[in-house]
């Protein structure tokens, strides 16, 4: 199970960055181009919001018609108990907007290629043995229902979610990322990642597993 707050470390004295290697120019050219591209993320998010935003205002009835079509390709409307309007609102608001710019942001992070090694991080089980995410492969579908659970500060908060999990009985182990966020990271696991492994590599990923039901298909053909 992979969860999302990512965990930050501070330099504790200023005197000891002073001795560290510096770092090579691939290096700093990288944290350079990520830093470019979230900007430029930012900025797309943000004026998709503003024009949505403002066209929700203009044209209230317009856009409830095309987000109610966009709710029909992530199956959100297909729930009578889950009506528009306990979601549709919340569409073009501020914590819409942290929510799609922390997803894309995190995309930046994937290093889970198709036909390259799959990462193999650190995760930890119910029981709290130390393992690694590729010793718990196997054939098959994974989950059939989703859950939503909220962030975690701790591995403590991750192992109840874990267990409130287990109730449902999912069709594959339940482990928990460490608090390091390595799984997280390296997957681009947010909101929902779906891997095909094969001897360690990465042979077909799901990008967004409710709103791409070719790459479902095409997942499913592999079975």
């Amino acid at each position: 199970m992979f969860s999302l707050p990512l965990t930050l470390y501070l330099c504790p004295c200023l005197a000891l960055c002073s001795h560290r290697e510096r770092p090579d120019l691939p290096t700093v050219m990288s944290g350079i181009r990520v830093v470019l591209q979230k900007i430029l993320i930012l900025l797309q998010v943000t004026l998709s919001v503003v024009v949505g935003k403002t066209l929700m205002i203009l044209f209230p009835n317009a856009m409830k018609r095309y987000i109610l079509k966009m709710g029909e390709k992530s199956r959100m409307n297909q729930n009578p108990k889950f009506s528009y309007e306990n979601w549709g609102p919340t569409f073009f608001s501020f914590k819409y907007l942290q929510f799609v710019l922390k997803v894309k942001w995190k995309r930046l992070e994937d290093e889970a290629y198709e036909g390259h090694p799959a990462p193999n991080t650190p995760v930890v089980t119910l029981r709290g043995e130390v393992c690694h995410l590729l010793d718990f492969m196997k054939d098959g579908w994974a989950f059939k229902n989703n859950v939503i659970i909220k962030n975690h500060r701790s591995l403590e908060d991750r192992k109840i979610a874990a267990q409130f999990l287990q109730k449902s009985h999912p069709l594959c182990p339940v482990v928990l990322d460490t608090m390091e966020n390595l799984s997280s990271s390296k997957y681009a696991a947010l909101p929902e990642r779906l891997y095909m492994l094969q001897g360690g590599k990465v042979i077909y990923k799901v990008k967004n597993i409710s709103s791409n039901e070719h790459s479902i298909e095409r997942f499913l053909h592999f079975k």
